[in-house]
């Protein structure tokens, strides 16, 4: 099978294609394909390059990935300058990027230098901002392409030393229609095991699947991605309150109730945060009520998985289990809608629930003056009709334009919602 490449590389080539005028920051959650679509897209272009690996082990190169100069020859990149054992420092990154001035200036297309894992050397953000400024003052031609494994720590670096310096291109769990074109899932597959193309592979033993899934992605983005790098005061919490979240995904739990639940749970305040921080590294979201108003972190969040793999491996159902059962089904699907809402949304759209007493509509998308309420219908008694008019009611006094998308059975296929942006039904409304 060909390897499978993401809508994100043609904008990757876009930016390079273009006169160097910021730092290219490629993000996204653990397994989202970061390194493969940098490397896709340097084999792509027409244009010397550098690709570091900071933390590949003895000489950095990856024998699939050849990084070549301006005459086309092979660079060397290896670390053999430091002993093995040594981190690579500030140091160390400044002859590395010494090394790409002098092949852009021999250049006549210019040059691209990739640090991968940049996140690992110290003080990193602090090093690259004066390097970058450096280069700007003399219009070197010279792309610098950043992305690592630890969102919060490579988000901290951009932020605080390089400010109007980068652009984003963000890579999203795989949608639907990725996973279908590169594995063959169909769409029952995609709803239990999910968007993890590195555990595709194991689907067909479903026990292995799971513990690849619990072990290599979910315990590594709790324990590298935000114990090891934010301050939390109670790692335990946090897993526990990770696994509580995966197993009620797709409903709306108190804080209060979360505390009844959790041993040592500190304060809502504390959960809330801890949500928020796994949110940003790519397993749970706790959406809000929606309002006119901005509504405080005390509201009664609505946790959603943002893989529907991260529900399934974490519950007893096997997948023809899961397909058999009407309720834990209905609930599968709607977290699929709601991990597929809040990765495709933008970063203008905010993404909520609404409850009125015993109304309610599943998910709420906003964007300026324009609401969409999405219902999904998959495996609930209840009629949504009453939820969404009185919804509308509500909001359209206020002057904002609200339509009504309806997810299954008669109205939208679940097939097409999946393969659609968030976006789009906000600018189809």
């Amino acid at each position: 099978m060909s390897i499978y490449e993401r809508a994100q590389k043609a904008t990757l080539l876009s930016r390079l294609a273009e006169t160097p005028s910021w730092l290219i920051f490629v993000t996204g959650p653990r397994q989202s394909g970061k390194t493969t679509l940098v490397q896709q897209a340097l084999n792509a272009v027409d244009r010397p390059c550098l690709y570091l690996a900071i933390d590949a082990p003895g000489p950095n190169i990856d024998p699939a990935f050849i990084s070549r100069d301006a005459t086309g020859a092979v660079i060397p990149i290896g670390q053999s300058a430091l002993p093995v054992a040594r981190q690579p420092n500030a140091e160390w990154l400044v002859r590395q990027w010494e090394r790409a001035r002098f092949e852009a200036d021999r250049s006549d297309r210019g040059f691209v230098l990739v640090l991968d894992e940049i996140q690992k050397i110290p003080n990193w953000s602090e090093t690259v901002k004066g390097l970058w400024d450096a280069d700007r003052i003399a219009s070197r031609p010279l792309h610098v392409v950043l992305l690592g494994s630890a969102p919060l720590l490579m988000q901290k670096g951009l932020t605080e030393s390089l400010t109007g310096r980068f652009e984003t291109i963000r890579l999203s769990h795989w949608s639907y229609s990725e996973m279908s074109a590169a594995f063959g899932f169909n769409l029952d597959q995609y709803i239990y095991f999910g968007g993890y193309p590195g555990a595709a592979p194991l689907i067909a033993e479903e026990e292995r699947w799971r513990s690849y899934v619990l072990g290599a992605l979910v315990s590594t983005s709790i324990e590298r991605d935000v114990l090891a790098l934010q301050r939390v005061d109670k790692p335990i919490l946090m897993k526990r309150l990770f696994d509580m979240s995966a197993a009620y995904s797709g409903r709306e739990l108190a804080y209060n109730k979360m505390l009844g639940q959790l041993q040592d749970a500190g304060n809502t305040t504390t959960l809330a945060r801890y949500l928020d921080l796994m949110s940003r590294v790519g397993l749970v979201a706790g959406l809000t009520k929606y309002a006119s108003q901005p509504v405080g972190r005390g509201s009664t969040p609505k946790l959603n998985v943002l893989n529907t793999a991260l529900m399934s491996a974490s519950s007893d159902y096997t997948f023809h289990e899961a397909t058999a059962d009407r309720t834990y089904w209905g609930r599968l699907v709607e977290s699929a809608v709601g991990a597929h809402l809040f990765n495709t949304r933008g970063s203008r759209t905010g993404l909520y629930y609404w409850r009125d007493g015993s109304n309610e509509v599943d998910f709420v998308l906003a964007r300026a003056d324009r609401l969409a309420a999405i219902e999904v219908k998959s495996g609930k008694r209840r009629s949504t009709q009453t939820g969404f008019r009185k919804f509308e009611n509500r909001f359209r006094k206020s002057g904002r334009a609200v339509s009504r998308i309806a997810v299954g059975e008669n109205d939208i296929q679940l097939a097409e919602f999946l393969a659609t942006p968030a976006s789009d039904w906000l600018d189809s409304s």
